[in-house]
């Protein structure tokens, strides 16, 4: 079943990179927070690196006023995510967040296949915003689109 408005962010363990390979549970993301959660197919694929990532480093200050944390999601290990981060220039302030097993993006209902790319599964193109690890917004891209997941559909959302 697909997360939705009003929801719970699930629980889950992630990773990213600092000082090594970091444990990060969904609730040290989320209690207490308003965050944006973005997630790509992939690191360093086209569309991801060309527009969606860079929209979020771009507007990184809008959202940081606002009160709110970004955190780029990808099912990717923790080590891909860095070299990604390093590659895109991307601040220390944006969480880079890596669903290693697409275990995260399954509990979310988000995951797609695609094994006819030989990308195996992997997590949809979303977009979600949350206060207190409770969906408030959720945007999901329909397959090849990136319409409604950008950075300002977000900061729109945030209205």
């Amino acid at each position: 079943m697909t997360i939705k408005v009003g929801d719970k962010i699930p629980n889950a363990t992630l990773n990213y990179i600092k000082d090594g390979v970091q444990a990060i549970n969904t609730d040290e993301i989320f209690k207490g927070k308003k965050v944006v959660l973005f997630s790509v197919p992939g690191a360093f694929t086209p569309t991801c690196s060309a527009k969606h990532l860079p929209g979020f480093v771009q507007k990184l200050g809008e959202f940081n006023q606002r009160g709110v944390d970004v955190a780029c999601l990808a099912v990717n290990d923790a080590f891909v995510m860095n070299a990604w981060a390093k590659d895109q220039k991307v601040p220390e302030k944006l969480m880079m967040l890596a669903d290693g097993n697409g275990t995260f993006s399954k509990a979310l209902g988000l995951e797609m296949d695609g094994t006819a790319f030989g990308l195996g599964m992997r997590g949809k193109r979303f977009a979600l915003y949350a206060e207190d690890g409770v969906v408030k917004k959720l945007n999901v891209e329909a397959p090849g689109e990136f319409k409604v997941s950008d950075a300002d559909s977000m900061l729109a959302a945030l209205n």
